[in-house]
């Protein structure tokens, strides 16, 4: 196979890869949804540790510092909001909530448009080949922020539902079928 071959399936996977990736996210961000009791912890791990290696990296920017701090700022913004246009349910199955669609789809988007910008930009040079590494923008800042703040704050309080509920549930003895 020639290299230009090579590339195109390459890009192809990569891009099926994403896609798949972004439907599945946004498929499971919006709609009824059973409360893990794992998934908020990895987020209130996972999304602080990025926001502070990234802000690490814009130490020398303080434009890119300010950026980042204020997508985060709205990110909790919107997470705020986002609780309370949250529906809860408790119910024999378990633990479910239904997050906003409006503000859910909102937030995809504008992250998939800009996967798609920095892609098309950097990814299709007219000589075939992947672009030259460009440094990450404000703008991308701006986004990572309000995303990884909305996600945080999002996590804080199904957390906070979640132990609302369990001290407000009567205490029964564990069996086998109420163990999660």
């Amino acid at each position: 196979m020639n290299p230009q071959t090579t590339h195109a399936l390459t890009t192809a996977a990569i891009i099926a890869l994403i896609a798949w990736r972004l439907y599945a996210r946004i498929k499971r961000n919006i709609g009824r949804q059973r409360l893990s009791h794992v998934r908020p912890w990895i987020t209130l791990v996972l999304f602080p540790v990025l926001i502070g290696l990234i802000a690490v990296g814009t130490l020398s920017s303080p434009l890119k510092e300010e950026m980042l701090a204020g997508g985060v700022l709205l990110g909790i913004a919107l997470g705020v909001l986002g609780q309370r246009l949250t529906r809860y349910e408790v119910t024999p199955e378990g633990l479910f909530y239904t997050p906003s669609a409006h503000l859910g789809i909102a937030l995809s988007t504008v992250f998939i448009c800009r996967i798609a910008y920095r892609f098309v930009v950097q990814g299709f040079p007219s000589d075939g080949g992947f672009a030259t590494h460009q440094p990450i923008t404000p703008l991308t800042l701006v986004i990572f922020g309000t995303l990884a703040g909305y996600y945080c704050t999002y996590a804080v309080g199904l957390l906070r539902w979640y132990f609302s509920v369990k001290r407000s549930a009567p205490s029964q003895p564990a069996t086998d079928t109420q163990r999660s």
